[in-house]
């Protein structure tokens, strides 16, 4: 049922109501005519306006209920007349109108009924304005309750409202964090490994038709590289097929052997002082240490013209201490070195094989590279220890090229 159908039931119950009582009610010295049923119909109808203009309805319903008693037509209360006006302006939110209207036509109708007489007092008193009282209370209650209920519906609707946009929103995050942390296993898992291909293969390539051992070797690392890249790939899906938390198995500094057997067998020197054991770091610091010193060998590999490299891991304190250092372009090529990191990503993934990465016979790469890209290698590890709560510079320096980087050991 709507609003205006509701008001139209109300309005027409009420003249009804007030009709019935005129015309079966005694007293009044003046007997009912067709003005007394206009009186009662008007104050029905004015109910239909209740919601629009509440307070002017219970003005227009009090004076005019003064106006039916001042032409001295038989009595028809004083709550049957503005009960639902009274009940429409508590429900619009004026409680204060309401009790202050109804106290004057209680005080009012009191007082000249004590005026006129004919009543006893105790009935007066003890019956009638009990009674009065109690349906005027019983309005104003049910209009702010009613009032009450809506809000606290309206409120409720907000409250589910806002929780499912703060839910959307939080998963929308959990999505973009998962996608940021598999474009980051990605990068470093892909990257490095297209990395040592691309330089293998150019040896390869190089050394067919003159060194068929060097290009078998070469070869042979290809086939051990690609074969590390497919099993990292598979555990990577196995992670996102399931949510078992078990089912992940990140790489760890205790993986740093096998990292550098990789590059030294692209031939750079590699030496580390690792000072710290796994089960002294928190799991996800232990993951993000082993990437960073990844994505930083795979930069000195694939763009530092370097020969030999340093790897030094240790604790000061609370926090992990990482270091990788090598004797590349140093500062003449610092402006380049800032930037290769970042090239990496762009580099190694666009499977260029013959870029010409292959070393030469001293150790050190060809200088038949490209200039590299710009990529994201730096920005991802900064990104990737950032998130843990460290910190990550990379600089040349007089004799190369330098990156460190600081974590907390222990996460909260």
């Amino acid at each position: 049922m709507g609003r205006r159908t509701g008001d139209a039931l109300l309005g027409a119950a009420t003249a009804i109501a007030l009709a019935l009582i005129i015309a079966l009610g005694p007293g009044g010295t003046r007997s009912p005519d067709v003005l007394a049923y206009l009186f009662a119909g008007g104050l029905g109808a004015l109910l239909l306006c209740r919601r629009q203009y509440p307070r002017t309805v219970l003005v227009l319903s009090i004076l005019g209920m003064f106006g039916y008693y001042i032409l001295d037509y038989p009595p028809i209360g004083v709550a049957v007349p503005v009960v639902a006006a009274l009940f429409s302006v508590a429900e619009a939110g004026r409680p204060g109108w309401a009790c202050g209207a109804a106290a004057l036509v209680f005080a009012v109708s009191l007082y000249f009924r004590i005026r006129d007489g004919g009543e006893a007092l105790g009935f007066l008193l003890g019956y009638e304005s009990v009674s009065n009282l109690a349906l005027f209370a019983a309005a104003i209650a049910l209009g702010s309750g009613l009032r009450s209920a809506r809000i606290r519906a309206t409120q409720q609707e907000q409250i589910a409202r806002l929780t499912r946009e703060r839910v959307l929103r939080e998963s929308q995050l959990r999505m973009r964090t998962e996608r940021e942390d598999i474009s980051r296993e990605l990068h470093d898992t892909v990257g490095h490994s297209l990395s040592i291909i691309s330089l293998h293969t150019g040896v390869a390539a190089e050394a067919i038709g003159h060194d068929d051992t060097a290009a078998a070797r070469a070869l042979e690392q290809v086939r051990a590289t690609c074969r590390r890249s497919l099993q990292e790939l598979r555990a990577m899906v196995r992670i996102l097929r399931t949510d078992e938390a078990e089912a992940r198995s990140p790489r760890s500094l205790s993986n740093i052997a096998e990292l550098m057997e990789t590059a030294r067998a692209s031939g750079l020197q590699v030496t580390a002082d690792i000072e710290v054991t796994p089960a002294e770091l928190s799991e996800s610091v232990d993951a993000a240490a082993f990437r960073v010193i990844q994505e930083s060998i795979t930069n000195i590999i694939r763009h530092a013209h370097a020969s030999r490299a340093h790897i030094g891991a240790a604790l000061n304190g609370p926090a992990l201490c990482l270091s990788i250092t090598d004797d590349g372009r140093g500062r003449s090529g610092a402006s380049a070195a800032a930037g290769l990191g970042g090239a990496v990503a762009n580099d190694a993934v666009s499977g260029d094989a013959e870029s010409g990465s292959a070393r030469s016979a001293d150790g050190r790469p060809a200088d038949t590279q490209p200039e590299p890209r710009p990529g994201y290698g730096i920005a991802g590890m900064t990104e990737r220890v950032e998130l843990l709560g460290g910190t990550l510079s990379a600089s040349a320096t007089a004799t190369g090229f330098s990156v460190a980087a600081t974590i907390p050991a222990r996460l909260p």
